[in-house]
């Protein structure tokens, strides 16, 4: 299948995302390799694992999907330290070479969130499978419960490419028996002042909307305090 022309209206937007995504990779990894060892040794963690609609590219402090998550699983009796391992702009071939840092963080659970960047650019969908089951698996064989999060695309790219885009993500969920939620945005459609203007990443309010629709799938994975 032949990938979707680039939207020139996104440009603007993308390239200051994917701008810094090296250096913010290597400030994650080296900040993650010295908390690994401390944060092993306390609460069980949870990690938001993602790009930018992780990271809460365009808003402030407390106000990503991670930061919303963290309040309610406080207030729902789970008392899991929650870790925003987002990375504005990253794609799932970041996510494959930032594994190894992931791990160093012995979580309990990773809500994986990848896949928007490679289908923004356009990138082979058997790329963005590959990766993805490469993360999935490496999850799997440390003992880490999982949610898998999905995502889907702009109109303009085409009713084919998203829905076999929208599909592997289906699949993949099958195929390793992890936890799902096809949409991330589910909730948002059609919601007011949930999207920044740039129409692609959440507000604030967008965030606690995400939070709530991971809540579901999320806490059968978890474990409430004694």
């Amino acid at each position: 299948m032949t990938p979707p022309s680039f939207p020139r209206s996104l440009v603007p937007c993308l390239y200051t995302i994917l701008v810094d995504v090296r250096r913010n990779l290597i400030v994650s990894f080296w900040m993650l390799l010295l908390a690994g060892p401390l944060l092993a040794v306390g609460q069980p963690v949870l990690v938001c694992y993602g790009d930018s609609i992780t990271a809460g590219y365009g808003l402030r402090s407390g106000q990503t999907y991670p930061d919303a998550l963290q309040r309610d699983l406080d207030n729902r009796g789970y008392h899991y330290k929650v870790i925003n391992q987002g990375v504005s702009g990253a794609t799932t071939k970041d996510a494959v070479a930032s594994l190894r840092s992931l791990l160093t963080l012995h979580p309990d659970a990773v809500i994986v969130e990848f896949g928007g960047n490679d289908g923004l650019r356009g990138l082979p969908l058997a790329q963005t499978r590959r990766n993805l089951d490469t993360i999935l698996t490496a999850l799997e064989s440390a003992h880490i419960k999982i949610l898998l999060a999905g995502i889907t695309l702009p109109p303009n790219y085409g009713g084919e490419y998203i829905q076999s885009f929208e599909q592997l993500f289906r699949e993949l969920a099958a195929k390793h028996h992890t936890a799902f939620v096809p949409m991330i945005y589910k909730d948002m459609v059609n919601v007011s002042g949930a999207i920044q203007p740039d129409g692609i990443h959440p507000t604030a309010k967008g965030s606690e909307l995400i939070a709530k629709t991971l809540i579901p799938a999320l806490t059968p994975l978890l474990r409430k305090a004694k």
